[in-house]
């Protein structure tokens, strides 16, 4: 659906809507004339109402109606219809958020609703607070606290169009495999969340119909433009096609890429200079940190060492190992763990080295910390003027050097590596504007010793920890309260799911999360149908015991995919 302002000439339908989506809970009729004057707009209402249209983006017919009324820092949710029909689809949900999104824009910090009795539950669902008295109706309050500042930079708080270029952006750094281009075409699927509330995504693979609209009932999002199967590299794709490039440009919203590459640059009109993105390079961020960590008491920087091959690197880690030091071999650069082994014994080196490509190699000392470790990863904004905004600190989800996913939100990092995180990441971002560079990074790092950290390398593009973050914004926002996200990238699935069958599937298991209370969002639909099948989610609670509970459903669920298709045969 779309959400448009209102027109005079619609006062009579949208005023036969509201009367219908009122009888809709069983008022006789009676009632319902009794209440006739107030479900009834007039045409010179709309614009001092400020009443607005959610309308199907293909026939254009109005579904529901919403109005946001009075003066800030208070104002008024005045009406919240969506034809009868229609309810439970998320329409309202959506006007809901359109409503609280321009509330804030206009400098309101806190809207009231007189809700009907039948709509109490949809309100305080969404974070709305009852308060005592008010008259015959219901009365509940939405707080709507500023919106933080790292979201504004990274959108300047308008919705964006995305681009999953992942392939794109690994391949300035060297060759991409057959095997790699494929696993970032399914992980370009996490682009639709590199921003709260896309107007356009545009991804390199085909993606299943119906995925898009499973994430924006949840997120609440109004209608998104979907452009899938461009290639590798979506946005030269793009740029390739002048009418498609007119139409996303037409949008009047940011680019926002995965990363920076030379076409994804030409379509945001902010360019990079030269050696920008060095410090994507794990040896070049060990430098970095080398020269940041005497400022910061809580780190450690594990000592590094450059192999120009496999036979050097091999002798260094053998060396190691037969003082019982354990080694981390890598490549320069890499994701998610890729290109990265740990040699802790001298039987382990030639099965990894040979996993690894010839070199050039760093080799690293291995860090080991106390059980079960807290693997900390720091996401922060550079800004265009190059000012440093933090996003937050996440718990990674780490198994052998593959990173699985991380989990954001309150009580999910110990405070005071929160603050170590914190003050080092802030201190990287403020080098890295210096160099030139501009967007989103992070920080990873490693549990050490003493209870300090490690860091490991600098992410200067999105990664799964953003959308965790991103999601967490939305949620926060149109829900109220503090969300606690977690991103799991790769969980296994019982059978091979078609893309027909998967939608169905997930809309199942969506409804079932949400009887839980939790959300959530399949983020990597298309390795459904692989020949080991497996997906990529986010799930949202408002507790950790309760996204815990999530996950576990999640996990049967997928695992019980198998018996499912052998009770049907």
């Amino acid at each position: 659906m779309r959400i448009r302002n209102a027109r005079p000439d619609e006062a009579g339908a949208l005023s036969a809507l509201m009367r219908r989506s009122k009888a809709h809970w069983g008022y006789d009729a009676a009632f319902l004339a009794a209440c006739r004057d107030e479900l009834t707009l007039a045409a010179h209402e709309m614009a001092a109402r400020r009443v607005v249209v959610a309308e199907d983006a293909r026939t254009g017919e109005p579904v529901g109606v919403a109005s946001l009324e009075g003066e800030a820092p208070d104002g008024i949710l005045g009406l919240l219809f969506v034809e009868p029909a229609l309810i439970g689809r998320g329409i309202g949900r959506t006007l809901y958020a359109h409503l609280l999104d321009t509330a804030r824009a206009a400098g309101f910090t806190r809207l009231t609703v007189h809700a009907d009795p039948h709509a109490v539950g949809f309100y305080r669902a969404l974070g709305a607070r009852p308060v005592p008295g008010g008259g015959a109706l219901p009365r509940l309050r939405v707080a709507l606290p500023a919106r933080a500042g790292w979201l504004h930079a990274w959108t300047g708080g308008r919705r964006t169009v995305h681009l999953g270029n992942i392939a794109a952006f690994q391949g300035q750094f060297g060759p991409v495999t057959p095997a790699g281009l494929r696993a970032a075409g399914h992980y370009a699927c996490l682009a639709a969340l590199i921003g709260p509330h896309p107007a356009a995504v545009v991804l390199p693979r085909t993606v299943p119909a119906g995925w898009l609209g499973l994430i924006a009932r949840q997120l609440a999002w109004e209608h998104v433009e979907m452009y899938d199967d461009l290639g590798d590299d979506p946005a030269a794709a793009v740029l390739a096609r002048p009418a498609l490039a007119a139409r996303l440009r037409a949008l009047d919203a940011p680019f926002v890429a995965w990363g920076h590459t030379t076409a994804s640059a030409e379509l945001s009109g902010a360019p990079l200079p030269p050696g920008a993105l060095r410090h994507e390079s794990k040896h070049a961020s060990h430098a970095l940190f080398t020269a940041l960590a005497p400022a910061h008491p809580h780190l450690t920087v594990p000592a590094q060492w450059h192999a120009p091959g496999r036979a050097a690197a091999a002798r260094r880690v053998a060396a190691r190992a037969l003082t019982g030091a354990g080694s981390v071999v890598k490549t320069e650069h890499g994701v998610g763990g890729s290109g990265t082994r740990v040699v802790t014994s001298p039987r382990h080196l030639v099965p990894a080295l040979r996993a690894l490509p010839r070199g050039p190699l760093l080799v690293e000392e291995y860090v080991t910390g106390a059980e079960p470790p807290t693997d900390p990863t720091y996401d922060g904004v550079v800004d265009a003027a190059g000012a440093v905004h933090t996003v937050g600190v996440g718990a990674m989800g780490v198994h052998g050097t593959a990173y699985q996913g991380v989990t954001v939100g309150p009580g999910t990092v110990p405070d005071r590596v929160e603050a170590t995180a914190r003050a080092f990441g802030e201190a990287v971002g403020r080098e890295l504007a210096a160099s030139g560079y501009r967007g989103w990074y992070d920080v990873d790092f490693v549990a050490a010793p003493g209870a300090r950290l490690a860091p490991t390398e600098i992410n200067l593009r999105l990664t799964g920890p953003s959308a965790a973050f991103m999601v967490k914004a939305r949620l926060d926002e149109t829900r109220g309260g503090a969300h606690v996200v977690r991103s799991l990238d790769q969980i296994p699935l019982g059978a091979r799911l078609p893309d027909a069958e998967l939608i169905t599937w997930l809309s199942d298991l969506t409804a079932r999360c949400a009887e839980t209370g939790a959300v959530l969002l399949p983020s990597i639909p298309t390795a459904a149908f692989e020949p080991a099948p497996w997906m990529g989610v986010l799930l949202a609670a408002r507790t950790p015991a309760a996204l815990d509970a999530a996950e576990a459903l999640v996990r049967t669920a997928a695992e019980d995919l198998g018996r499912m298709f052998t009770d049907r045969g």
